[in-house]
């Protein structure tokens, strides 16, 4: 298994746990008769409630493109120190943001939200060269 594809395992795990913390933080708001029923008339996520709504959001729009790269980038065969690195950095910065938002910390959220973005750019730095030339010869 590489690097690589281990991170996008514990990315996935990750997901998954994200997608807890934001179900049982829901659940502490709006109580157990309305998390379980038809939900019918719509109440939204506020407080601590809301930052890990957010935070799954967030966490959703970013893992497809993750994922999509380190596929990519294994299937091709194309993985190296770049791809590796940036893999890591983006799980310990997804994994860093969980908190940084829950605890709504402004600036360092952001700033963490880059680093983990960075994490994907590097992953994507085996694949530019072909990917480019794929382009230009077609």
């Amino acid at each position: 298994m590489t690097v690589e594809i281990a991170m996008l395992f514990w990315a996935s795990v990750l997901g998954i746990v994200q997608v807890g913390l934001q179900s049982l933080s829901f659940k502490k708001q709006a109580g157990n008769a309305y998390t379980v029923g038809p939900r019918d008339e719509p109440l939204p996520p506020a407080g601590f409630a809301g930052r890990m709504e957010r935070a799954l959001r967030n966490f959703l729009e970013t893992f497809p493109i993750f994922a999509a790269v380190i596929l990519a980038v294994y299937a091709t065969e194309r993985t190296n120190q770049w791809s590796e690195i940036g893999a890591q950095i983006y799980f310990w910065g997804r994994l860093a943001y969980i908190p940084a938002y829950a605890s709504g910390l402004p600036w360092i959220r952001t700033f963490i939200w880059q680093i983990a973005t960075i994490g994907i750019v590097l992953c994507m730095v085996p694949l530019f060269d072909r990917a480019l030339i794929t382009v230009l010869m077609e």
